[in-house]
């Protein structure tokens, strides 16, 4: 089996191709409309990061593009595929989108190349050698190769969080969902994964991200989406967003942000 060259996959050169399609979406809490009337389009190499104060819904809304969480109305529509109530189409789904969460949820009793083989073994149906290749390849692409025999525990947490990347990255997703990745990190550890998330970046892969990392965005993104109330409220390029947001909301929101 040939290891994967590169991450900017043939697939991801479309870059008028749509991988994910939110219309008219809305979901609630019981009587809390924590969703409202989103509309969102991402093509395929295209890499968005949603910012805003908590509780505006943005990690409710990346969460619902691989059916963590059900919504109520509107559609959601990943490569071609309609998340409905249907398991084979959240299946497909799922097996098509990476997900990075802020916690890194690594089996602690298994090693890291075991937690990187386990899906790959029983989702795609690899040998245990193909998926050991694959997990090596990726260990490697996040600079943690020679961690691969230790148990997380033994790992930092920066390094745990890479190993989480890795792991997602061994499924081959033509999207990647972070949901504020280094929020469970102290400073020293956010520049090493902020780093391998911008090499990914850097190799074409599309990518949605919640963070609260402005610099980031400002280096990376194509597109900022700043979300209040469950709704977007203003979303641009980076520059023109950072220098010259247009809604008081979004500018409060970096006046407090930016000069912390």
């Amino acid at each position: 089996m040939p290891l994967p060259s590169q991450l900017s996959l043939d697939r991801e050169r479309e870059t008028n191709c749509i991988a994910a399609q939110i219309t008219t979406l809305n979901k609630w809490y019981g009587s809390h409309h924590v969703l409202r009337d989103i509309d969102l389009t991402v093509r395929s190499g295209e890499r968005i990061v949603i910012c805003g104060p908590s509780g505006s819904g943005k990690s409710t809304l990346i969460r619902c593009m691989n059916r963590l969480e059900e919504h109520q109305q509107g559609t959601i529509v990943v490569d071609g595929i309609e998340l409905n109530e249907s398991a084979k189409n959240i299946d497909e789904v799922r097996r098509e989108v990476g997900m990075v969460f802020q916690n890194f949820n690594l089996f602690p009793h298994l090693t890291i190349l075991q937690n990187r083989t386990l899906a790959p073994i029983w989702v795609q149906k690899l040998s245990r050698r193909e998926a050991e290749e694959t997990a090596m390849f990726f260990l490697d692409r996040v600079k943690i190769s020679e961690h691969a025999h230790k148990y997380p525990g033994q790992l930092s947490g920066g390094q745990q969080q890479r190993a989480a990347i890795a792991r997602s990255m061994c499924m081959k997703p033509r999207l990647m969902l972070f949901d504020e990745p280094t929020s469970a990190l102290d400073p020293e550890t956010i520049k090493e994964v902020l780093d391998t998330m911008i090499q990914l970046a850097n190799d074409g892969m599309t990518m949605v991200c919640v963070t609260h990392e402005m610099g980031f965005a400002q280096a990376v993104a194509d597109r900022v989406i700043f979300m209040d109330q469950g709704q977007i409220v203003e979303e641009n390029e980076p520059r023109t967003f950072f220098s010259n947001p247009v809604t008081e909301r979004a500018k409060l929101f970096l006046s407090q942000v930016l000069h912390r």
